[in-house]
């Protein structure tokens, strides 16, 4: 068995990849470091890291066994956080976060029910964009996150938004001037498309009924999407909401009479599961059964 400090050491300088750092991070010495560093790999009987006096790297083996063990400590540290909460009942702080103007005020209602029922923890609200949302719930800088559905590798909660599609266009475009049009048109224009760090569901490949959709030029914001259909350089289905949170004199937005409505909800890590969060969302959830 690893001792926790063992464990600790090694995770973080597989990480910062930099024995002052870690040391820095974990408030000990250097030395301290390369000596735990030392006894593991002696252990294991292999290296763990290869380093010198410029660059540290980690071996092949040294990344299986970061790759192995990081899930492991983030379900330990998280069975302990809930039970921590589930004897302290509902306190500490929980960090929310909306992505898409149009789903802060849905979120910050929701941040009102959960402090009425729960007074005795702090809600930091935030924003986050399409290109830091997974990362900032993985690295625990947010609890939750509302967002569109699906979102991979993620717990959901209840729909509590549901909305029209429609296409934005240039201003200029062939389809500005259309009543409305149909989802297989992205297959004659290329379609902007997500950060990387989107997913899957966000970047169709081909429409409804088998044709290719041409991928254009990728975004890192919403608005940074939005500049690229302005410019030309492609059609982007969204929200029918962004008519009044994203009003631009260079982009149209066309109805799609035959899309599927986009629903959003709240995500979370499963592993992040603590009664803060279940709590929040049973506020929401109930939020959205009122008339």
């Amino acid at each position: 068995m690893l001792e926790r400090l063992e464990t600790q050491i090694f995770l973080t300088l597989a990480k910062e990849l930099h024995f002052g750092r870690t040391a820095e991070r974990l408030r000990i010495t250097t030395g301290r470091v390369s000596q735990v560093i030392k006894k593991l790999e002696r252990r294991i009987g292999s290296r763990l890291f290869d380093r010198n006096s410029r660059t540290v790297r980690l071996t092949a083996i040294g990344r299986q066994l970061a790759d192995d063990l990081a899930p492991l400590v983030a379900a330990m540290e998280g069975a302990l956080q809930r039970a921590v909460d589930a004897g302290c009942g509902v306190t500490g702080e929980l960090r929310v976060a909306f992505l898409g103007e149009w789903t802060a005020p849905v979120l910050l209602r929701a941040v009102g029910l959960f402090a009425e029922r729960h007074p005795d923890c702090r809600v930091d609200v935030r924003e986050v964009q399409l290109s830091n949302s997974r990362a900032s719930l993985l690295d625990g800088s947010i609890d939750i996150l509302l967002a569109s559905y699906p979102f991979d590798e993620m717990a959901c909660g209840p729909v509590l938004l549901r909305e029209k599609r429609v296409l934005a266009v240039a201003a200029e475009h062939p389809l500005a001037g259309e009543r409305s049009v149909s989802v297989e048109v992205l297959a004659e224009y290329p379609v902007v498309q997500y950060p990387a760090a989107t997913s899957a569901a966000f970047k169709r490949d081909r429409t409804p009924s088998g044709r290719p959709v041409e991928k254009g030029t990728a975004g890192g914001s919403f608005s940074e999407m939005l500049t690229l259909v302005a410019r030309g350089r492609g059609v982007l289905p969204v929200g029918e909401s962004s008519r009044q949170y994203y009003p631009r004199p260079d982009v149209t937005y066309v109805p799609l009479h035959d899309a599927k409505p986009i629903e959003r909800g709240l995500v979370w890590p499963e592993g992040n599961t603590t009664e803060r969060v279940r709590e929040f969302v049973r506020a929401a959830a109930d939020l959205a059964e009122m008339p």
